[in-house]
């Protein structure tokens, strides 16, 4: 489990990286609200930390990881939803559900994965 985590926040960090250099084709869009955008740009530092935090098996990569896709589902929501007013099913609707599947499946595995990550403050 915790090695698809590290999988989906590695492939998020490349995913967002390339929404901020301007390589994504359905990237964002230039009117999406600034707060939106400096969201979707932290991730690119989030996404990496919470992959090497989990590569390092602590326990603080598994709570970030929860809070990332947790917000990143509410925000794509958001873009996709509110912003977006195409009619229908989208590009982006599908990945909204996709990261929404993606964090409840994680929030939901946590309790079961904690007990083999380090806890802070512990050796070992």
């Amino acid at each position: 489990m915790v090695i698809a985590a590290v999988c989906v926040f590695a492939y998020g960090g490349i995913v967002h990286l390339g929404d901020v250099l301007g390589v994504r084709p359905r990237g964002p869009s230039p009117t999406m609200p600034v707060w939106l955008m400096w969201y979707f740009t932290s991730l690119t530092v989030f996404d990496p930390l919470a992959v090497l935090l989990l590569a390092l098996r602590r326990l603080e990569g598994l709570l970030l990881g929860c809070v990332v896709l947790a917000s990143d589902a509410v925000a794509n929501g958001y873009a996709n939803y509110v912003l977006d007013t195409a009619p229908g099913i989208t590009p982006g609707r599908i990945g909204q559900a996709f990261i929404t599947v993606l964090a409840v499946a994680l929030i939901a595995a946590a309790p079961r994965a904690a007990p083999w990550l380090h806890r802070p403050g512990r050796a070992g």
